[in-house]
């Protein structure tokens, strides 16, 4: 599942304020070991475990937005609207954050 968020922080802050966003999940969500590993400048390969289950998937940072793709299996597909709205979310804050001059 593809989503995309929009935003007009140009390419290089967008990247910065991504970077930013997966330290503070690493933070906040230690009991799910969150991973990420940049393959590009511009796109992130993440991993995370949820009830014993690895689920991966990929950030892409644009110059305009940030794609996010979640693999998602099956068990866990009813929760996938409800996961990607709060991605979207925490994506939305970290882009007023930027705008702020808080990161």
């Amino acid at each position: 599942m593809k989503h995309s968020v929009a935003h007009d922080l140009g390419l290089d802050r967008a990247r910065k304020v991504t970077d930013a966003a997966f330290a503070s999940y690493k933070q906040k969500l230690t009991k799910y070991h969150p991973e990420t590993r940049w393959v590009s400048d511009r796109r992130a390969e993440i991993t995370f475990n949820v009830k014993g289950i690895r689920l991966s998937g990929a950030v892409e940072v644009g110059p305009t937005e940030i794609e996010m793709e979640l693999d998602v299996p099956l068990l866990f597909r009813p929760f996938r609207g409800v996961a990607m709205g709060i991605v979207e979310e925490e994506i939305r804050e970290w882009v007023q954050k930027a705008k702020a001059g808080e990161v």
